[in-house]
């Protein structure tokens, strides 16, 4: 069976409830909390080694790291109802220069980039392009 092309997402915290920095420090860390059916569904599309955009909502409002899918989507502990999931990130790299929600919006290449139309969803996919552009904005390069 083979495996899609690997997707691009952009995952959402507010840095003093969950920061880049604790990312990194943990590792892996269930990314647990999802309480929208949209954003729900989209863990629930992730694949293993799938890269995500870290995103500091509220405080800082920008781009400043790159993420991995480590595991799919599974029934997530935090939940006390409902049907909710979660996936495991791994850190993977720090954007050398954070991208910021008003170099965003005021960028015509990124026109339609969900963040910036679904500001209010924080797990949502990112388009090949958009993932390229932010990519070369924030000086990442491939390792």
């Amino acid at each position: 069976m083979t495996r899609p092309p690997r997707a691009h997402w952009l995952v959402k915290s507010e840095p003093d409830a969950f920061s880049w920095s604790q990312q990194v420090a943990h590792g892996i860390e269930p990314w647990t909390g999802v309480r929208n059916y949209m954003a729900r569904n989209n863990l629930r599309a992730m694949h293993k080694g799938d890269l995500a955009f870290f995103y500091h909502s509220n405080i800082g409002r920008e781009i400043v790291g790159i993420v991995e899918v480590a595991r799919e989507a599974y029934p997530d502990p935090t939940a006390t109802e409902g049907d909710w999931s979660c996936v495991d990130m791994r850190a993977l790299a720090p954007l050398p220069t954070p991208v910021t929600l008003a170099q965003m919006k005021s960028d015509p290449a990124l026109e339609g980039f969900a963040l910036l139309r679904l500001s209010r969803l924080s797990v949502a996919p990112v388009s090949p392009e958009h993932w390229r552009h932010i990519c070369k904005l924030g000086g990442y390069k491939k390792k």
